[in-house]
């Protein structure tokens, strides 16, 4: 298989990183805007299948015909998702297969912000599901790790496990520790500002979608292998929107473990307008409030040698299993930073979220996964993805409850 990623920073490094130890890859060429970074990259892997190249994630058609030239059988949006209009569109250009790990953005209901929602994660990928069918290509949106190996769970839950599913709950937290850095998020500041200040949004079969507000709902999860107990909040997340599209259940959440400090700094920046997407003049520049946040702190991808601990993440599904009986089961991923680091040169997060891109390129070069249309992760069977996950070496865990 032909692979072109589109982002050559720490998500699409590392899925470069794994897919070098898979001899299903062929080639794959890592294109980006600052062309030195993803040279740095294919240097590092030292593997004559991959190749650089300067490439805009916002030119729709330097993508495309980049993937042309190359003839390759799929892109793999390593972007933020503000990216994901060009880049998904390049892909349905281009003739080929296209995955990401987060889906296009929301809008707020412009009245009823925080009960209601407005335009839905996703909607305008699902918008043209109809086109990607009749073209008889397939979009496999949301295959990181959250949404991505989240869903694969659900659906395993759904298929393996229960009879009839109560909540399919999705509950991240980690014990992850950050040296020398008064406050260092450990994935893109960006992205977790879209995803924490928004709206949280729920889904329950008597009721349809709705919104909280931020931060609600808190509870206290205890997560596996001795991460231990974490209070988590409402966040809006894929999730919530895929679920319900493929596994029947009465209710969807998603809570993460943010962290008291977190929650206090990200409501600081939304109060000083920093939260902003809208450029502002300054001096005569302009500038996204968020883009200066990122700036202004450390790149996530480069604190690896800083980082100690794991991070987990995993589904919390409830109902009534098999056997007839009332069943609570956490099924889960861990990745602990100091390994992701000495056998990727990954830290915890990044590694976790680029491991199941891979998986899924694998099972579509064999066949075992396959579709047309604009599809998530629970729309195909679970089981070969769990295998392939553990041959890699980073098999899931089950916690009965």
């Amino acid at each position: 298989m032909k692979v072109l990623v589109v982002g050559a920073g720490g998500v699409g490094g590392a899925a470069a990183a794994v897919a070098r130890t898979r001899p299903f890859l062929e080639r794959m060429v890592l294109g980006d805007v600052d062309l030195a970074r993803a040279e740095q990259v294919v240097a590092g892997l030292d593997d004559g299948r991959f190749a650089a190249a300067r490439l805009d994630a916002s030119d729709a058609g330097a993508i495309a015909a980049l993937a042309r030239a190359e003839q390759v059988d799929a892109i793999l949006n390593a972007c933020d998702p503000r990216f994901n209009p060009p880049i998904f569109q390049a892909a349905f250009d281009a003739r080929c297969t296209y995955l990401d790990m987060a889906m296009t953005l929301s809008e707020r209901h412009p009245e009823r912000p925080y009960e209601l929602p407005g335009v839905l994660l996703g909607d305008a990928q699902f918008a043209v599901a109809a086109e990607w069918e009749q073209a008889g290509l397939l979009a496999l949106v949301g295959i990181g790790i959250e949404p991505g190996l989240s869903d694969v769970f659900a659906r395993h839950a759904a298929d393996e496990l229960f009879s009839e599913i109560d909540e399919v709950g999705i509950r991240d937290g980690a014990d992850l520790v950050v040296e020398g850095y008064e406050f260092a998020p450990t994935f893109s500041i960006w992205t977790t500002i879209e995803e924490c200040l928004n709206p949280p949004l729920i889904w329950e079969r008597d009721r349809g979608f709705f919104t909280t507000e931020p931060f609600s709902e808190p509870e206290v999860f205890e997560f596996p292998e001795g991460i231990g107990a974490i209070e988590c909040v409402n966040v809006e997340h894929e999730e919530v929107v895929l679920v319900p599209r493929w596994v029947d259940c009465r209710r969807v959440t998603f809570k993460y473990g943010l962290g008291q400090e977190f929650i206090d700094v990200l409501r600081t920046l939304h109060k000083l307008g920093l939260d902003s997407t809208v450029p502002l003049d300054v001096r005569g520049q302009q500038v996204s409030p968020r883009d200066v946040v990122a700036a202004a702190l450390p790149n996530p991808a480069l604190l690896g040698d800083r980082m100690t601990g794991r991070t987990c993440a995993g589904t919390y599904v409830t109902g009534i299993g098999k056997d007839g009986r009332p069943r609570r089961t956490y099924l889960y991923h861990v990745v602990d930073n100091e390994r992701a680091m000495r056998e990727y040169g990954s830290q915890a997060v990044v590694l976790q979220t680029a491991l199941n891109p891979i998986v899924a390129l694998e099972l579509l070069a064999e066949g075992a996964w396959g579709g047309v249309g604009v599809l998530g992760p629970e729309a195909f069977p679970a089981q070969p993805f769990l295998d392939k996950l553990a041959d890699y070496g980073w098999p899931h865990g089950i916690d009965e409850r």
